[in-house]
């Protein structure tokens, strides 16, 4: 059996379509079931992970685990330690660990230090692991729903700045075959898009799919901040906007890894934006 956490998540829901298509036992956890529920055969656990324990009933008989860090994981809280101990008491053999690029590219970033915690506390927990490392994903731009819906008009930072975001889509697909395939043991995959795409190419692609041109208006550093401070703490909100604004060259280069591990190319962001386009009409 094969436990999917955050599965109500842009990777997590996917995922767990991709493994019951698959005919894996699954059990999808969060803290509610979403609209539309499950597939069939797929039970639902909830479990809030702020509260490590109440994982343990998920766990039982338990194979393989999908650990997808969602907010309350990503603040601070009991040592990621605890959590991959009560993981192998359980009798999981093998976890796969959603990360981020950024642990790798910024390992003083105090944004990223408990995804940096988690993957250390999964290197050393003795099962087998992989760890994937996303970059950027493609579906942040559904923040950008309101504005589109509303005035045709999205409202920015760092507009020519380029980054190979990565479909949601491929980072299930990519978990996938390391919770069910052998071959991925000890290997850190960095996961992006098959191409560096700018803010203001994706507001292209997005009035392409909807036959409608979309404006651009772009924000300054000092505006942006102000909207994430609203809803992010202030040390994300900044190491946010340095990879977004600054990135490092290895940040904007595209992996060669979901092409590796799934035969295929990466998908793109106009690819995504097809496929998204019903949020924004």
């Amino acid at each position: 059996m094969i436990v999917v956490t955050g599965a109500t998540g842009n990777v997590g829901r996917p995922l767990v379509g991709l493994l019951a298509a698959a005919g894996e036992r699954v059990t999808a956890v969060s803290r509610r079931v979403p609209d539309g529920g499950f597939p069939a055969g797929v039970v639902h656990r909830a479990a809030d992970l702020a509260d490590f324990g109440s994982l343990a009933p998920a766990l039982e008989g338990a194979d393989a685990l999908f650990l997808l860090l969602a907010g309350e994981l990503n603040g601070p809280g009991a040592p990621a330690a605890e959590l991959l101990g009560l993981v192998r008491a359980a009798g999981v053999r093998r976890v796969v660990l959603l990360s981020s690029q950024v642990a790798g590219t910024r390992p003083a970033a105090v944004s990223h230090a408990r995804l940096r915690e988690f993957e250390l506390a999964v290197r050393e927990s003795g099962l087998a692991y992989t760890i994937l490392r996303a970059g950027g994903f493609a579906s942040n731009a559904y923040a950008w729903v309101d504005g589109v819906r509303a005035r045709r008009t999205v409202h920015a930072p760092f507009a020519d700045v380029a980054l190979p975001v990565v479909d949601p889509a491929d980072l299930a697909a990519v978990a996938a075959a390391a919770l069910r395939e052998d071959g991925h043991q000890g290997r850190v995959y960095v996961l992006t898009g098959p191409e560096a795409v700018t803010p203001r190419q994706q507001v292209a692609a997005l009035g392409e799919v909807l036959g409608e041109e979309v404006a651009f208006v772009e924000l300054t550093r000092q505006q942006a901040r102000a909207h994430l401070a609203r809803f992010m703490p202030e040390e994300v909100v900044d190491g946010t906007l340095d990879v977004l604004g600054s990135p490092l060259a290895e940040e904007q280069r595209v992996s060669p890894d979901v092409e590796r591990v799934l035969g295929r190319p990466a998908r793109s962001f106009a690819a995504w934006a097809a496929d998204a386009r019903p949020a924004f009409r």
